[in-house]
C-alpha cells in the first residue's frame, strides 16, 4: 500500500488530545466519586502540560529545523500541527473549566470549599492578613521591568503574578514569582476543609507589596517550555561522567524556548503582546484558564481530607482496595515453589510482594551468585534499591542497567544510581540513541555445580507505588532457554550489542518488528487458506505505520483483528477495504491500562507475547525493548480470560469509530466494568485446580518410571 494513502491513518497527537479528553469524561462522570472527578481533572491538566512541554516541544524544534518534515499518517507539516494542537486545545480547556466548575460547587455542598478572597470570613481575613505578613512577605521577590530592570527568566510551569502598574503616568509591568518553597494550600484553623490557594493570597495583597504604583491590572500567568532534550555523548567532557552530564542537562529543562503562555482568568491585550514579544511566541499559543493552572495540589488536598475527615473522604472517594497474594504462591520460600511452576502476576489486583520476596529472598540465598536487573521508574522510597545494596553488602554480584533518561524521573534514577554506585554494584546506562526500557530480572545460582536461573520479565516497572495504581503483567519462571536469553541479553548490553540473537525474547531496537510483522504474516496466510485467522493485542498506543499497514493488510485478508489502546491509535478501524476487520476499544478508569498484550492466532496454535513495548515507532525502532512469550498453557488462559473480560467492557471501554472519534460501546443488557470485574476476580482458581492436576499427574509418571 502507497505510504501517502492517509485515509485510514490520523494524526498521533491529535489522537493524543482525543483520549485526553476521554480522561475529561470520567471527571464529568457522575457515578465516580466526587475527589476521584476533581483528581481527574487534575490528570488531565497535567497530561495536557507534559503533551505540551514534550510533543508540542519537539514539534517547535521540527519546525525550526527540518523544513521538509511531514507527518507520515497524515501529511502534516510541524506548523500545521501546532496550529492544530493549540486550536484543539482551546475548546478542551473550555470543556475542562466547565467540569471543574461543577465538580468545584459540588464539592462546596460537601464542606470542601476552595475559597476566593471575597469568600472569607471577617476572622478568616484576619487570619490571611496575619498569615501573609508573617510567612509570605518575607520571601516574596518582585520586580518591576524597564530598562533597569530587564524582563526575569520564567521557570517552566512556575506562577507569576503579573502586573501593569503606572508610575507618574508612565506604564510599566511588575512580577511576583510565587515562590515553590511556600506551602500551596492554606488551610484555616477553625475549619480545615475551607482553604485558598497562594496565588489568590499574593494576587489580593499586590497592592501592598507596590505600594509606591497605581495597579492598573493584575493577573496570574505561567510560561511552559519545551522539555524534549536531545542528548548526545559528543557533548559529554572527556573528564564527565554521564550522571554528572545529566544533572547539567536537566538544569537546562527549565530554561528551554516558550511553547505556550497561559492567564488565570483575566487577560489583558496590552499585556498580552508585551508577554508574547518577550517570550517569541505568537497570539495561538496563548490560553486563559478559569481552572487553577497548576493542578498538582488537589493530591496534597485528597490526603488532607483523608486524615481531616474520614466519614467525607471514605463518601467521596473510591473504596479502598488492597490487592490481592496470588493463592498458588504460598508462604515460605519463593524460590523453591518456582521450580514447580511459572508465577504471573496482573498487577494492580494481585500483590507485588511475591517479586519483592523473591528479591529479597535472592539477596542471602547463599546459592545466588549474581542478580542483574533494568531499571527505568522506581518508587521514591524503593525496596527493589533496598534489596539490590544487601544482595550486593552479601557479596553477590550486583548489576543494574539504569536508563538515566526515563523522563521526568532523571533526578531519582540519578540518585540512585549514585547510591549502587557507592555500594559496589556495578552500574550500566542506557545508549546514546536508544532509551533501554526492557523490564528484565535475572537471578543466577549455582546449586549442586549446575546453574540454575529464575528470570522475572514485566510490562511495567519496579515501582511498589504504580503497581497498585497501573495495570500490568509480570512474568516469573525458572524456564532454562528464557534465562539463557536473559543471560545473553545483559552480556549484550555491557557490550553495547543491540543485534543480540535469542532463541524466545524479542529484543527492540532490531528483533521485535521483524517478528511481529511475520506473526501477522502467519495470520495472513491463514486467512488466504479459509482457516481461522485472529489477531488481539493490547497497548497504550498504536503509532508505528509498518505495523499499521501490516494490520491493515491482515484486515483486507480477512483476519479478525481486536485491539485495546489505551491512548494514542493512528489506525481508524472500519473502513471499507482498509480495516473493516479492525475494532478498536480504549478503556479509561480507575486505574491506568499499562499492560502489553499481543496475541495471534487460536486454539492450540495460540501465541501470546507480553512486552514492555508499545508499538509505537519509538518502542519499535529507539527503544530496547522486550517480547517474550508465554507458553504455558494455564497462564496463556489466565491471559485470554483478561482479555474476554476487556473486549466485553460496556462501562469504562470507548470504541473508535470510523471517523477516529470515541464512542460508547453498546453491546449487551448486562453491565460490564472490567476493572470492577478484576477486582472481585480470583484468579488463582482455576491455575490452582490446573496446578494440582498437573501435579497429580507429575506423580503418576514418576510412579510408574520408578516402577519401570
Amino acid at each position: 500500500m502507497s505510504k501517502n494513502d492517509y485515509s485510514f491513518t490520523q494524526n498521533r497527537e491529535l489522537s493524543w488530545l482525543r483520549f485526553n479528553d476521554r480522561v475529561l469524561e470520567e471527571a464529568e462522570d457522575g457515578s465516580v466519586p466526587l475527589l476521584e472527578r476533581l483528581k481527574y481533572v487534575s490528570i488531565f491538566t497535567s497530561n495536557l502540560d507534559e503533551f505540551y512541554m514534550v510533543r508540542c516541544g519537539s514539534l517547535y524544534d521540527l519546525s525550526l529545523i527540518n523544513e521538509d518534515y511531514v507527518d507520515n499518517k497524515t501529511g502534516l507539516n510541524a506548523q500545521d500541527q501546532l496550529d492544530a494542537i493549540f486550536d484543539r486545545t482551546k475548546f478542551l480547556n473550555k470543556r475542562r473549566d466547565n467540569v471543574f466548575k461543577s465538580v468545584h460547587s459540588l464539592l462546596k455542598e460537601q464542606g470542601i470549599q476552595d475559597l476566593d478572597f471575597n469568600d472569607l470570613t471577617k476572622s478568616e481575613t484576619k487570619f490571611i492578613n496575619k498569615y501573609f505578613f508573617n510567612y509570605i512577605f518575607p520571601v516574596l521577590s518582585p520586580q518591576i521591568i524597564d530598562i533597569h530592570h530587564p524582563f526575569p527568566h520564567l521557570l517552566n510551569k512556575s506562577l507569576n503574578v503579573m502586573l501593569t502598574i503606572k508610575d507618574k503616568g508612565k506604564i510599566l509591568y511588575g512580577l511576583i514569582p510565587i515562590p515553590s518553597s511556600l506551602t500551596r494550600v492554606i488551610y484555616f484553623p477553625n475549619d480545615e476543609m475551607r482553604f485558598i490557594l497562594l496565588e489568590k493570597v499574593i494576587y489580593e495583597y499586590v497592592n501592598e507589596i507596590f505600594s509606591n504604583y497605581n495597579v492598573e491590572f493584575k493577573t496570574v500567568v505561567s510560561v511552559t517550555r519545551n522539555a524534549d532534550i536531545t542528548l548526545s555523548n559528543s557533548q559529554i567532557d572527556e573528564d564527565e561522567d554521564y550522571r554528572g552530564y545529566m544533572k547539567k542537562i536537566l538544569k537546562k529543562r527549565t530554561r528551554l524556548a516558550p511553547i505556550r503562555l497561559e492567564f488565570y482568568k483575566y487577560s489583558d491585550p496590552a499585556l498580552t503582546k508585551f508577554l508574547c514579544d518577550q517570550l517569541n511566541i505568537e497570539k495561538n499559543q496563548v490560553q486563559i484558564s478559569n481552572t487553577p493552572l497548576d493542578m498538582g495540589y488537589v493530591f496534597d488536598l485528597y490526603d488532607h481530607v483523608e486524615k481531616i475527615n474520614e466519614l467525607i473522604f471514605h463518601k467521596l472517594s473510591f473504596n479502598p482496595y488492597y490487592p490481592k497474594i496470588q493463592k498458588t504462591v504460598k508462604e515460605g520460600n519463593i524460590i523453591s515453589q518456582l521450580k514447580r511452576k511459572d508465577i504471573l502476576l496482573f498487577y494492580p489486583y494481585e500483590s507485588i510482594e511475591p517479586f519483592l520476596s523473591l528479591l529479597k529472598e535472592a539477596a542471602n540465598d547463599e546459592n545466588v551468585i549474581s542478580i542483574q536487573i533494568t531499571i527505568y521508574r522506581l518508587a521514591r522510597s524503593s525496596s527493589v534499591i533496598k534489596y539490590l545494596l544487601e544482595a550486593c553488602e552479601n557479596g553477590k554480584d550486583v548489576t543494574v542497567l539504569i536508563e538515566l533518561r526515563a523522563r521526568f524521573d532523571e533526578e531519582r534514577n540519578i540518585h540512585y544510581a549514585g547510591l549502587l554506585e557507592e555500594a559496589g554494584c556495578r552500574v550500566l546506562y542506557g545508549f546514546e540513541e536508544y532509551k533501554v526500557h526492557s523490564k528484565v530480572c535475572l537471578i543466577t545460582r549455582k546449586e549442586r555445580n549446575k546453574i540454575q536461573y529464575i528470570t522475572q520479565l514485566g510490562t511495567g516497572n519496579y515501582n511498589e507505588k504504580t503497581c497498585k495504581l497501573y495495570t500490568d503483567l509480570s512474568f516469573i519462571t525458572t524456564n532454562q532457554a528464557i534465562g539463557e536469553d536473559a543471560m545473553l541479553f545483559f552480556k549484550n548490553m555491557a557490550i553495547s550489542n543491540l543485534n543480540g540473537e535469542y532463541k524466545k525474547l524479542l529484543v527492540a531496537p532490531f528483533g521485535l518488528k521483524p517478528k511481529l510483522i511475520e506473526k501477522i504474516n502467519g495470520e495472513i496466510e491463514r486467512a488466504n487458506n479459509n482457516r481461522p485467522a485472529n489477531i488481539i493485542m493490547k497497548m497504550n498506543s498504536l503509532t508505528d505505520i509498518e505495523l499499521i499497514e501490516m494490520l491493515s493488510k491482515a484486515s483486507r485478508a480477512g483476519v479478525k483483528i481486536k485491539l485495546i489502546v489505551r491512548g494514542i491509535c493512528c489506525l481508524v478501524p472500519g473502513l471499507a477495504g482498509k480495516t473493516e476487520n479492525i475494532e478498536v476499544i480504549s478503556i479509561v478508569g480507575r486505574f491506568l491500562e499499562h499492560a502489553r498484550i499481543y496475541c495471534f492466532g487460536t486454539g492450540e496454535d495460540t501465541s501470546i507475547y507480553l512486552s514492555s513495548g508499545d508499538l509505537m515507532t519509538r518502542n519499535t525502532e529507539k527503544r530496547v525493548e522486550i517480547a517474550f512469550p508465554i507458553e504455558n498453557p494455564i497462564l496463556q488462559e489466565k491471559i485470554i480470560h483478561i482479555l474476554n473480560i476487556m473486549l466485553n467492557d460496556n462501562v469504562k471501554a470507548r470504541k473508535i469509530n470510523d471517523m477516529g472519534e470515541y464512542e460508547k460501546v453498546i453491546r449487551s443488557i448486562d453491565l460490564i466494568d472490567s476493572q470492577n470485574y478484576f477486582m472481585d476476580d480470583d484468579f488463582s482458581v482455576n491455575e490452582e485446580e490446573e496446578i494440582e492436576k498437573e501435579s497429580f499427574f507429575s506423580k503418576l509418571k514418576h510412579l510408574f518410571k520408578n516402577y519401570d
